[in-house]
């Protein structure tokens, strides 16, 4: 018999996740995991892709202020603009691959328990 987790979600539902540990908590709601989950989220927060992605926002809206002012021409500042916008969505693509990279990892560590949690059965077996 499987055992659900203690945890609340954010919207406040029960957890729906088995617990994998003697604790009563999946591992997204266990306190022993909190450490770990700080710190992903703090790496998620603190991303380079975050910081080239406010530093483009600000260019834009400088070449902007330097249009409307008459200090740039307009057909620079369009290619200007759409370079930047290529270099967006290259930042974006980034940021996925990461982002499921991640997500990758943190499922194996969950298989990796249950595994171990079930002696060794593997899902749907």
């Amino acid at each position: 018999m499987t055992t659900r987790c203690c945890g609340t979600k954010r919207n406040g539902e029960p957890c729906s996740l088995s617990a994998n540990g003697p604790d009563g908590y999946c591992w997204a709601h266990s306190p022993g995991n909190a450490e770990q989950r700080r710190r992903m989220a703090s790496r998620a927060g603190k991303a380079k892709p975050n910081r080239e992605i406010s530093e483009v926002k600000r260019r834009l809206s400088t070449l902007a202020d330097d249009v409307l002012e008459g200090s740039v021409d307009k057909g620079v500042a369009a290619v200007a603009s759409q370079i930047l916008s290529v270099f967006l969505r290259a930042v974006s693509v980034e940021l996925s691959v990461r982002e499921q990279l991640e997500l990758v990892e943190r499922l194996e560590a969950l298989e990796e328990a249950t595994e171990q949690e079930k002696g060794g059965r593997q899902w749907g077996v």
